[in-house]
């Protein structure tokens, strides 16, 4: 499995899992939080390890689609490397000032 694809469906599952069934979030859970393989699911759950490679891919697109259309994850990155530069911009440009640096600390941990 790549880290890469996995690191996304761990994100986009953080922000929309609440709109999954209850099957399709412990399906997703084990297969990429937990790192169960597709056979123990399917014999956690007894069902054919084909079942349960369906349904996840099928969640993937459901991951997907939702990313598209509310782009939540993607204006969380966005915010964050705002944040970021803002951050890096006001202690070179006024690095006496605690306030902006605290108002910007606020933030992310609202971020987060």
């Amino acid at each position: 499995m790549e880290i890469e694809k996995t690191n996304r469906m761990n994100a986009l599952f953080e922000f929309y899992s609440t709109l999954l069934t209850e099957k399709q979030m412990n399906y997703m859970e084990m297969y990429y939080a937990d790192d169960f393989s597709l056979g123990e699911i399917a014999e956690e759950y007894d069902i054919s390890r084909q079942a349960v490679y369906d349904n996840i891919k099928r969640t993937e697109k459901i991951l997907e689609e939702y990313e598209k259309k509310l782009h939540l994850f993607s204006d969380y990155v966005v915010r964050g490397e705002l944040l970021d530069t803002l951050k890096t911009y006001v202690k070179e440009t006024y690095p006496k000032d605690t306030t902006i640096t605290q108002y910007i600390e606020q933030i992310q941990e609202v971020e987060e």
